[in-house]
């Protein structure tokens, strides 16, 4: 079921509302786009405030070790935090009842906390409860501030839209439900032309239960909301201009990438690009939703375009460099593999039976190597391996990926990337497997230096198609 409706949905991060200034600019930023919308509406998902989920899973971790007390005394800060807002921004008749929901928070929460004391079994149900609290009062605070800034908002329970399994922490949405939940509740606000606020990165099981999709997952909420209304564009509000050539953390020349191909901004998110969430990209496109990726410190900037083609305007193949730490690498070698059948698939069971994700896998004709940056589960599953084979591990590597339509097609990339590199120990490559990205592992404490000559490779001197020719040619070294 879908609406002719076609709302925008924008979703602002922890950043976009640290404090009240920030969930002024926020409110602007939505009367302005929702006074262009028209008739398409709006719909508004929003992360925690800043720092408040990392104080909730401390809040946690202190109640498990029988510390409940110093649990919920240690979130007072950020109650206030929301309090400041609430009386700042929100309509004199509205306060009391948003400072009342808070205290209805704070009450709730500390029930939790020493219930999961007496009960830390409880832990993941628990946890994803305590956690969801940070999303649902921005939601709330932003809702009433909307509200008193013109914007006719309306704050919606999250639980009531996003419908998922039961994996506490980590939990899949399923579509069908989430479209039919999501379309029942928030189409008939739309055509009100009342602008429904959200909390991103929680959701509910069929059963009820309070469930979150891992951190950063408000993004991931967004376009699943997205999906259900058939939305005219995602836009994802955080605190950098667009997705950028490399991180501007390391690479200070960074520049922001006008536009990417759904494909190209599917390998950066999940090989590193912290501005979005890697499985943001998937319900977009499933129904071919535009997602705009905005700077809402600076909302006047166009941010980056991620959309089903590729830029054909644009001559430079190389969009974005994109990095991961904290990567081991497993391999296994086993005689067994020499001119039989089934063993990937025995090798793939055991990362299946754990539930653990791997990134990029090389082959040879007696040896697998493969890479993971979820190791909590590793022990069970270097167990199992060694049933196998012999197990090999190398920790504290990264993953870099350099993205970009035609890579697999255009003359020289790899030849440039390599050369420029040609001091740092490369552990792994992976090519060929998408035609929009050439993956390799270093040693992490070279990551940062690795990306910053490529970076000056392929954005800071030549523009891309003259390095390419001039690595055909054998000539010309392009750092000096």
């Amino acid at each position: 079921m879908s609406t002719t409706i076609n709302p925008i949905v924008m979703k602002f991060g922890g950043t976009s509302v640290e404090d009240a200034n920030a969930f002024r600019r926020v409110c602007e930023i939505v009367r302005a786009q929702k006074a262009k919308a028209r008739e398409r509406g709006i719909v508004v998902i929003v992360s925690a405030m800043s720092k408040v989920t990392d104080a909730l899973l401390t809040s946690v971790e202190a109640a498990i070790a029988g510390e409940t007390h110093a649990a919920t005394e240690s979130l007072e800060n950020q109650f206030a935090r929301y309090v400041t807002v609430a009386r700042e921004l929100a309509h004199p008749d509205k306060v009391a009842t948003v400072t009342e929901a808070i205290d209805k928070a704070r009450d709730e929460i500390a029930e939790l906390l020493a219930t999961l004391q007496r009960q830390p079994s409880a832990r993941p149900l628990i946890q994803d409860v305590v956690v969801s609290y940070g999303e649902r009062l921005s939601a709330l605070v932003l809702a009433a501030a909307l509200d008193n800034h013109g914007a006719n908002a309306q704050y919606i329970d999250a639980r009531r839209c996003i419908i998922t399994d039961e994996e506490h922490g980590r939990a899949t949405p399923f579509a069908e439900e989430t479209d039919n939940h999501t379309t029942r509740e928030l189409t008939p606000l739309l055509t009100q032309n009342i602008t429904p606020v959200l909390g991103g990165f929680i959701g509910s099981s069929l059963s009820g239960a309070t469930t979150t999709l891992g951190r950063g997952g408000s993004d991931y909420s967004a376009a699943l909301i997205g999906a259900a209304l058939d939305a005219s564009e995602i836009q994802i509000w955080t605190d950098v201009t667009g997705v950028m050539t490399a991180d501007p953390r390391i690479v200070p020349r960074a520049r922001t990438v006008p536009f990417l191909s759904y494909e190209e901004a599917a390998e950066l998110a999940y090989f590193g690009a912290k501005v979005l969430h890697p499985k943001t990209i998937q319900p977009a496109i499933v129904k071919a939703i535009p997602v705009r990726v905005c700077n809402s410190r600076v909302p006047e900037e166009a941010g980056t375009l991620i959309r089903r083609e590729a830029d054909t305007q644009e001559h430079r193949v190389i969009k974005s460099i994109a990095h991961k730490n904290g990567i081991t690498v497993v391999r296994i070698t086993a005689a067994a593999m020499l001119g039989t059948y089934g063993f990937m698939r025995q090798l793939f069971e055991v990362f299946e039976r754990h539930r653990t994700p791997v990134d990029v896998v090389t082959t040879s004709e007696v040896s697998v190597s493969l890479t993971l940056d979820d190791t909590a589960r590793l022990p069970g599953i270097l167990e199992d391996l060694r049933q196998l084979g012999r197990v090999e591990i190398e920790d504290k590597r990264a993953i870099i990926c350099v993205v970009g339509a035609g890579i697999l097609t255009t003359r020289g990339i790899a030849t440039q990337v390599f050369r420029h590199l040609e001091n740092i120990t490369i552990s792994l490559i992976s090519q060929g497997a998408s035609s929009v990205n050439l993956t390799f592992v270093v040693d992490e404490t070279r990551a940062a230096e690795a990306v910053s000559r490529l970076h000056h490779t392929f954005f800071e001197t030549y523009g891309l198609d003259e390095a390419a020719d001039l690595a055909a040619r054998g000539e010309g070294e392009l750092i000096r």
